[in-house]
């Protein structure tokens, strides 16, 4: 039952008044309410593989949609906003004929998971965010992202960024040195760039459960702020420790549960076990 299998979902999305193909991969496993789960900038999915598997023991089908430019992923890369992002989200949902489905995103990924929910609420049922960023991010946070993407710097000044910008200080940033796509990270960034921040930021009022890190440097501790600052009781916040902004290789055990603790505690109203 927990065996992952692959499929492609194809739509057509327009610009300019011409329709351009776009086709997403699909890692799928589990059966049960639908929780689709998207990657941080520049990253694919299968950095997920123990989180999506313990998601899918729990009693969920689990879908890892690929972004535009990774695995067997692409569609027009110009002129794109997040809410082309979403489609090809929403576009995995529909295809499964079972939703709502709950969309946890990762870093950038949440971005897409909330302008989804605000897009279609009646495909998205609640966002699970981790790792999610202020409005406002630490100028040093990202300066270390732009070296993080540099795949022409050698590994030790690679590895030295990556510590500082997406770990913990305990914890070991090796394991992110490969698995970046600087390609589709350039899409994603220009697609947030043009997609104004108050249309997705409360995720179209759905529940939200936030996971954050203790020791994350786009969002410190430290720096008193939260997402339930902003929006109240919508959110449900868990703490992670020892864990930065990669957060999904640092406690993946703590994520997984997280993530089945807040679906248990939703509304059973289709496929999947109850509460």
């Amino acid at each position: 039952m927990n065996a992952t299998a692959r499929y492609v979902v194809e739509r057509n999305e327009q610009h300019d008044g011409v329709n351009h193909p776009v086709r997403i991969e699909v890692q799928a496993q589990g059966q049960g309410l639908l929780v689709v789960i998207l990657p941080s900038l520049g990253r694919a999915s299968d950095e997920f593989d123990h989180i999506a598997a313990s998601v899918a023991k729990a009693g969920y089908r689990v879908l890892r949609p690929a972004p535009r430019g990774i695995g067997g992923s692409d569609g027009p890369r110009v002129g794109v906003s997040l809410h082309d992002l979403a489609a090809d989200v929403l576009a995995v949902i529909e295809a499964e004929r079972a939703g709502p489905a709950v969309i946890a995103g990762h870093a950038f990924g949440n971005w897409i998971a909330r302008v989804a929910a605000g897009d279609r609420p009646d495909l998205v049922r609640a966002v699970m965010i981790l790792a999610a960023g202020p409005r406002k991010v630490a100028p040093l946070a990202i300066q270390g992202l732009e070296h993080c993407l540099d795949l022409s710097l050698p590994g030790a000044e690679r590895l030295h960024w990556l510590q500082t910008t997406f770990f913990a200080k305990d914890n070991d940033a090796s394991v992110w040195l490969d698995g970046w796509y600087p390609d589709a990270a350039r899409l994603q960034r220009a697609a947030k760039a043009v997609t104004p921040i108050e249309g997705w930021w409360a995720a179209g009022g759905v529940p939200l459960l936030d996971v954050w890190a203790a020791e994350d440097a786009f969002a410190p501790e430290g720096s008193g702020w939260r997402l339930a600052d902003d929006l109240g009781d919508q959110v449900i916040s868990v703490r992670i420790a020892n864990a930065g902004h990669a957060l999904i290789p640092e406690q993946p055990e703590q994520v997984a549960q997280a993530m089945v603790d807040f679906l248990k505690q939703l509304p059973h109203t289709g496929p999947g076990p109850a509460p």
